[in-house]
């Protein structure tokens, strides 16, 4: 099953616009896409995931999993992300064992959303 791994290219990260300049989101965006994807894993830009003090953020989702979303994350973190990713999309709730996920997975943490219980909502 394929996951996604939402990056927020507008995350300016606390630094000032430079015109002409990519923000940190940007930045962050290009690192990922100059390494392969990792199986089961779809990247895919988005315009804000709302953690501007947070920036640059990612979110991880995927169907009847949990979402999660991170921090602080910086082009040099692309591979170390990827690693994380992987791991991700290996599991199937999206839950990776603490000491197995990758450390700025277990550092950068912002927000661990439950999946939608919409399906066992309509049952009743």
């Amino acid at each position: 099953m394929t996951v996604t791994l939402h990056v927020c290219i507008t995350c300016r990260a606390g630094e000032p616009v430079v015109d002409g300049q990519p923000v940190p989101g940007q930045r962050l965006m290009a690192a990922l896409l100059r390494h392969p994807d990792p199986a089961g894993v779809v990247i895919r830009p988005v315009e804000c995931l709302s953690a501007c003090s947070n920036g640059a953020a990612i979110a991880l989702s995927g169907p009847d999993r949990w979402t999660y979303v991170y921090g602080r994350m910086e082009a040099q973190d692309a591979a170390e992300i990827l690693q994380g990713a992987s791991a991700y999309a290996a599991t199937p709730d999206g839950i990776v064992p603490w000491r197995e996920r990758s450390p700025i997975f277990r550092k950068r943490s912002i927000a661990r959303i439950p999946p939608p219980l919409a399906s066992r909502l309509d049952e009743s």
